[in-house]
C-alpha cells in the first residue's frame, strides 16, 4: 500500500556537502529523510524556491519534453529500500496507456515538484527506516547547525 506524502524540506548538509530531502505524510507523523547527490538536491531547492535557471535545468528538459510529447506524469513512487539505497519509478500516461520507468528517487521527485505531480512511498519502506535514527539525527542536523534549509 502506498502513503501519499509531499516535500516537507530540502536541508543542505555542510559536513557532508550533500542534500536531504525530507518527505512527510499529510498527518506529519511519518517523515523519510533521503540523501542525495548535490545537483539533484538544488534542482529540487531551485524548484521549491520557485527560481528558474536561465537556461532549463536537466529536470527542466524533460518535463519539456514530456508536455511536448504529450506524456502525464501521474505519480512518483518510491518502491523500496535495499542496503540504504531508495528505488522509485516514474508512472506515466500516454495514448491512454500507463507505464512506469524506473528512477532514482532524486530524479522522480525533482520532476513531479516542477508539475505538481503526488508522490508516494510503499509503507514497507517506511518501515524499514528506523524511527530512532530518523530522532537521533533531526536532533544532531539541529544541533549542529545543519545548514540551509529549503521548505515547501
Amino acid at each position: 500500500m502506498w502513503v501519499q506524502m509531499t516535500v516537507n524540506t530540502v536541508l543542505f548538509e555542510s559536513r557532508n556537502n550533500s542534500y536531504i530531502v525530507v518527505l512527510k505524510d499529510d498527518t506529519g507523523k511519518k517523515l523519510l529523510p533521503i540523501w542525495i547527490g548535490a545537483s539533484e538536491g538544488n534542482s529540487i531547492a531551485l524548484a521549491m524556491s520557485n527560481v528558474k535557471a536561465s537556461r532549463p535545468l536537466t529536470h527542466d528538459l524533460i518535463v519539456s519534453i514530456f508536455d511536448r510529447l504529450e506524456v502525464e506524469i501521474a505519480r512518483v513512487v518510491i518502491s523500496d529500500l535495499i542496503e540504504n539505497t531508495f528505488y522509485a519509478s516514474l508512472y506515466l500516461l500516454h495514448n491512454n496507456k500507463e507505464f512506469h520507468i524506473d528512477s532514482r528517487p532524486s530524479d522522480a521527485i525533482a520532476i513531479a515538484i516542477r508539475i505538481g505531480a503526488p508522490v508516494f512511498v510503499e509503507e514497507d519502506v517506511i518501515a524499514k527506516q528506523d524511527s530512532s535514527m530518523i530522532d537521533t539525527w533531526m536532533k544532531n542536523l539541529g544541533e549542529s547547525g545543519g545548514g540551509t534549509e529549503y521548505n515547501a
